[in-house]
Formats: C-alpha cells, structure tokens, sequence
C-alpha cells in the first residue's frame, strides 16, 4: 500500500513537471547490475531505493528482493511511478519509513547527487543491516556515433552549459569525487544500451534537467534547431540506433 502523497521539504523539483516524459523516454539499467546487488547484500528480503522517481530501478529491484520500499520527493514522480506488486511508494525526502535494521540494500540511481549525504546516509546507517550495501550509480553522456555525438556534445556543453545544475558536475566525474564512507566493492563495469529511433533519443534528450531549465528562459526555438541538425546527422528517423551510456557505481558496506 502507497503512503499518502504529501510533498517533501527543501527539494529542488527539477524532473517533477515532466514526470510523463521522464517515466518514458529514460533509459533502462542493465540487468547485470541488479543481479549484482542482489548477490553482493548478502539477502534479498527488502531493499530500500531512495529518490526512485518514477521507479525505474525499483521495479527490477522487486524482481529479485522480496519487498521495496521506493521512495521520492516529487509528487509527480511518484504519481507516476510504476507499479509493482512488491514495491511501495511513498513521498519523502531521506525518510523510509523502516525499522532499524531491516534492509538488506539501499540503493540511489542517477540521484546521489541531489542528496544532502549526512541525512541520507544516517538513515541508511540506521535501517541496513549488519553486512548489508549501499549502492549509487550513475550513467553520464551517451555515444551513439562520431556525427551524431558531436552535434549532442556541442549541445550538451555550449548551449545548455550554463543551464545545468552545479551539480550535475558530480555525474559527468562518475560519483568519484563524492567522498563516502564506504568499504568499497569493485564491480565489473556495466553498461546501459537502447535501441532507438531518431523521435525516441530526441525525446530522452528533452528530459533533461538543464533542456527543461533552458525552455523555461530562452524559449524552443534553439531545442528546435538542435533537432533539425540532429534529424540531419540521423538520416532516416525510423531508423534505430545503438545508445550507450557507461554506467559508473559506488558499492560497498557503510563504515
């Protein structure tokens, strides 16, 4: 049973108006990954994924633990979400709604970089139980080939460079230079792949944060250039494409 949706304190919603879209047109993380997790935890009884948006890596964490508790501080995230019939959703910031040890797992995907770490990790602290991980991965830019990857690079740089949240800084250096207190695993390296048509990578790309900060302030019309010369380097937009995004991970037991 979802808890009520009740909006959480202090968050910078960036995602949350195209909540839709995000749920849609985000990529799907390897099912490496989790088999990963579900072995490093030590037990799949229940796992606790922070800041889920709409609940990409719950679900495949529900394939394989026994109960998930989700949680987001985005109504429209949440209100969105997919459901599952061993995950529960609920609006909060850093707070489960767990016993004390009880998870086997905690885990944040593309989302440690919005957290305050001191709470967060207090209240991983409080809820793994002894042996059990903390897991954070990110994935950065995408490759799809040399033409068109030069076109979203100069995008991705020139003109969204100033649109783009401080901390997006932390994704693009793969979580690296977040300091953590972890006894750190070295997982073998994963990564995230799609097939797509030209509509579909054109849609993932207008999810991000600093493409909806851009519209909000200077308006469609350099999206709308960025897209014809996009569509240009694409050739047939039925045509699908390999997407790739390298998939970077912090693992291990909090100290």
């Amino acid at each position: 049973m979802n808890r009520p949706l009740t909006p959480a304190r202090g968050f910078h919603n960036y995602f949350g108006p195209q909540a839709g879209r995000y749920r849609e047109y985000r990529p799907r993380y390897p099912e490496a990954l989790f088999h990963y997790l579900a072995v490093a935890g030590g037990g799949t009884r229940v796992a606790w994924d922070c800041a889920t948006g709409n609940g990409q890596a719950a679900v495949r964490l529900a394939e394989r633990f026994a109960r998930v508790i989700a949680t987001d501080p985005s109504n429209e995230m949440i209100a969105h979400a997919i459901p599952h019939p061993r995950v529960t959703y609920s609006v909060a910031k850093y707070d489960s709604g767990l016993p004390g040890r009880c998870t086997n797992l905690v885990t944040v995907a593309q989302a440690l970089h919005w957290l305050d770490l001191d709470p967060f990790l207090r209240e991983a602290r409080r809820v793994l139980v002894p042996g059990g991980v903390f897991a954070a991965w990110c994935y950065s830019k995408c490759t799809v080939d040399s033409s068109v990857d030069e076109i979203v690079d100069l995008f991705y740089s020139v003109t969204l460079g100033p649109f783009w949240p401080k901390e997006r800084r932390l994704v693009d250096e793969g979580y690296r230079t977040i300091a953590l207190p972890l006894d750190e695993m070295a997982p073998p390296p994963f990564e995230m792949t799609e097939q797509w048509s030209l509509s579909e990578f054109a849609a993932y790309i207008r999810t991000w944060s600093a493409v909806n900060k851009f519209i909000e302030v200077r308006g469609q019309e350099p999206v709308f250039a960025f897209e014809e010369a996009l569509a240009e380097m694409w050739g047939d937009p039925q045509q699908r494409r390999r997407v790739k995004w390298p998939v970077h991970c912090r693992i291990g037991e909090i100290r």
